[in-house]
């Protein structure tokens, strides 16, 4: 399939999630033009929050592939990702992003992703979501750990 045709599935994926109940978001992984994996949104399907199109797409993929590094695929996606659908990408190392409507679409229809592109980049005591440290010498064992363990898998 070419772009245009993965990117048109992606967009048919978010029309089928609205019918269904879901939001307006689709997304398909594709490698070499062949689909992967396709998901559309499920939050208030399943009453997941993290259910966003993409992260469902790259959850399928990587089982799929039985592999956490999607290097060598690309993901479509009806709508520009949300922060947390961004940094999952980049956690599975998908190579390109295209999308469709972006982030000021979104937040026309009541989708305000723009309002956590602005907080990430605020100190931690700036954001509206009051974040403390709490027990960090308590948690840096488990770090210890990993950093000595000779026989991880590194992500």
């Amino acid at each position: 399939m070419n772009k245009e045709q993965l990117m048109r599935r992606a967009i048919a994926l978010s029309e089928e999630s609205v019918d269904r109940g879901g939001g307006p978001f689709g997304a398909v992984i594709a490698k070499d033009g062949e689909i992967v994996a396709e998901a559309s949104n499920r939050v208030t399907i399943d009453n997941d929050p993290t259910a966003h199109a993409e992260v469902n797409c790259i959850r399928l993929a990587a089982a799929r592939l039985d592999t956490f590094d999607l290097s060598g695929c690309e993901i479509y996606t009806s709508c520009e990702p949300c922060p947390m659908c961004l940094g999952a990408i980049y956690w599975a190392r998908l190579d390109r992003i295209y999308y469709a409507n972006d982030r000021k679409d979104a937040a026309r229809i009541g989708f305000d992703d723009d309002f956590i592109y602005q907080e990430i980049p605020l100190k931690p005591e700036d954001r509206q979501k009051k974040m403390t440290i709490l027990l960090p010498e308590a948690a840096a064992r488990a770090f210890r750990m990993w950093e000595e363990r000779v026989d991880k898998t590194a992500y």
